[in-house]
């Protein structure tokens, strides 16, 4: 979910860079205390399907790392199948539930457990005439047709609208992949996972908010869980406790958080959390900010010239934040390392999926442990990476 003030700040951001004011590089620099395995950067390029990309990447981390091998998974194949899922239940919901391309990790492990894994060049989802995702109009297409279906002008739905709708998914995404062959064997999306070993018993969500009991189950209120997706209720420091555990034993961990924010800079790399209060840009018209002089106009934004002190957080400012919708579901990653910077300062290696160029880091940043705590909505993780301690709390 984007604010218009979100919507206004980028809108400045890209003015800014074209005038070349303002601006500095980096003054961080990091040194990888642990970086794991991990596939190539991909590009989702426009489309809002984060959450299948930064799963799937996921995934591949970890058949790397059972010895399986590299894989290129077909991201494409878990939107086409969560598209149809998520139809049938807005359909069933009379259209009161979200209905986009976004989704939530508990999309990706959904479709790897009812439909299976296809590779990347047996089922690409590209049918449309781009060669790149490009999601705008398949987006609105599909909302448009359930819609129609909900509004029910017939007063009874008919046996066609799921198979029209599924004939819609295969002329943008491709026919259904029944069977396709990939190194010389014939698989079914079924065959291929099974092969590939991979439980979804195995994998679970973790979240921390204090609107729920601790270490309880529980559905986050979040528009893209569609699919009421449960995690598991942590306090925030074992939230990082998790994620540090699981990287110091070798496990990758899918990331869902809030990008909407002034510490977080792709161009740069880095995600922090500025301990000063920077300017607010609400209501300021292009006009206005011709008016700025230099010095007014770096005050709206965090310098990432020099490395300044991040605010501590605490479960009570991470759960006002959330409450007040300052923290959004906006997007999903991959931590694959912890790195530190000049000072010592922890920060998570975050492969991303928005290609490799117009940032520092080819495809990857530096996301500080402050934003981490703060702007986590959930992550998914191998069971047994999480500390026996936590488990035991957890019953899992």
């Amino acid at each position: 979910m984007k604010t218009i003030k979100t919507l206004i700040l980028s809108t400045l951001a890209v003015f800014l860079l074209l005038s070349g004011s303002v601006f500095a590089q980096s003054g961080y620099t990091f040194t990888d205390v642990k970086r794991l395995p991990s596939t190539p950067v991909k590009d989702q390029y426009r489309s809002g399907t984060c959450w299948s990309f930064s799963g799937l990447s996921f995934f591949e981390s970890e058949l790397l790392r059972t010895g399986k091998g590299e894989f290129d998974l077909s991201e494409m194949f878990s939107v086409r199948t969560c598209y149809g899922e998520k139809a049938l239940k807005y359909a069933r919901m009379n259209g009161t539930i979200n209905f986009g391309g976004g989704g939530a990790f508990n999309d990706v492990t959904m479709s790897i457990n009812k439909f299976g894994l296809v590779p990347e060049e047996a089922y690409a989802g590209l049918n449309y005439g781009k060669d790149k995702h490009v999601h705008g109009e398949i987006d609105g297409v599909f909302k448009a047709y359930m819609e129609a279906v909900v509004k029910n002008p017939n007063k009874e739905l008919s046996s066609a609208w799921y198979p029209a709708f599924q004939g819609i998914l295969d002329a943008y995404f491709g026919k259904y992949p029944d069977s396709f062959s990939y190194k010389g064997k014939s698989y079914s999306p079924q065959s291929f996972a099974a092969e590939l070993g991979l439980d979804m018993n195995n994998y679970v969500m973790v979240s921390s908010f204090s609107h729920h009991e601790f270490y309880k189950p529980f559905i986050l209120e979040v528009p893209d869980n569609w699919g009421w997706g449960e995690v598991y209720n942590v306090k925030v420091d074992e939230l990082t406790q998790i994620i540090d555990y699981a990287i110091e034993k070798d496990y990758t961990v899918a990331w869902a958080c809030d990008v909407s924010e002034k510490g977080f800079s792709w161009k740069n790399g880095l995600a922090v959390v500025p301990s000063e209060d920077i300017a607010d840009l609400d209501g300021l018209e292009r006009a206005k900010w011709d008016e700025l002089d230099a010095q007014k106009k770096a005050s709206l934004f965090f310098d990432f010239s020099q490395i300044r002190k991040e605010k501590a957080i605490t479960q009570e400012l991470r759960q006002q934040s959330f409450d007040n919708l300052a923290t959004t579901d906006d997007h999903g990653m991959h931590i694959t390392g912890i790195a530190k910077d000049q000072n010592g300062t922890k920060y998570y290696i975050v492969k991303n999926s928005w290609n490799v160029d117009g940032n520092s880091y080819k495809g990857y940043l530096h996301a500080s442990e402050a934003f981490v705590k703060y702007k986590t909505t959930s992550i998914l993780v191998h069971k047994e990476s999480i500390p026996k301690e936590i488990r035991k709390k957890l019953g899992i």
